[in-house]
């Protein structure tokens, strides 16, 4: 299979018709080799318009959404990026080739070891891949410019924004199937404020549930 070709058409056909005008994304999606994210096995159908399954209940977010999201994060050359549910590292290259660095938090050791091991052997040295808790964020080396939550959450902990820089953004599409949408948090002054910026169906990231209410 050409690969390479195959990038090429996800990007003019998937990505390009879906309002994502920047450069240096479309660019970032046509360097990074999708198909070296996803298990073996699934490699003919790394740029379908699609999620693909890396394993239970863990999913690669099709190109589109991905692409308007990490848009949305309006990443700079010099900002620090923590990715939440970084899978096994394909949005981590990405954001890498926009960033000056990214820390690739997630929860999954296998999957981790997975990230650890291609974005290695492809280079993207500028990738620090962690395991830890997602709702936890990943507060060591905080704090970052930009947040970008791979998946959908009920709920944005407390903790991921308290992990944001004055003036940083964190990305996330919040709710479930059909109703979920697109947000934008910036930080300014120690406040938080928010946007809704486009609807969008996405597969969810576990935990990031809110707390049940007894109701009596």
């Amino acid at each position: 299979m050409d690969y390479k070709a195959a990038r090429t058409k996800m990007v003019d056909n998937q990505i390009r018709t879906t309002d994502v005008t920047s450069h240096a994304v479309l660019d970032a999606f046509l360097t990074v080799a999708r198909e070296e994210f996803v298990p073996a096995a699934l490699k003919p159908l790394a740029y379908i318009d699609n999620d693909v399954q890396l394993s239970p209940g863990r999913y690669l977010m099709e190109p589109s959404p991905l692409a308007k999201l990490i848009q949305l994060a309006d990443v700079a050359e010099g900002d620090v990026v923590l990715e939440v549910g970084c899978g096994t590292g394909y949005a981590s290259a990405i954001l890498s080739r926009l960033g000056s660095s990214v820390v690739a938090l997630e929860s999954d050791a296998a999957l981790a070891a997975t990230a650890t091991e291609t974005l290695a052997r492809l280079g993207y040295d500028n990738v620090a891949v962690v395991v830890g808790d997602l709702e936890q964020g990943y507060a060591a080396e905080a704090p970052y410019d930009v947040i970008f939550v791979h998946g959908a959450v009920e709920v944005v902990p407390e903790a991921l924004f308290a992990q944001l820089r004055d003036g940083g953004r964190l990305v996330v599409v919040e709710g479930y199937g059909n109703a979920s949408q697109a947000r934008l948090y910036v930080k300014e002054g120690g406040k938080t404020s928010e946007r809704n910026v486009f609807n969008t169906s996405v597969k969810p990231l576990p935990g990031f549930r809110k707390a049940r209410e007894f109701v009596f």
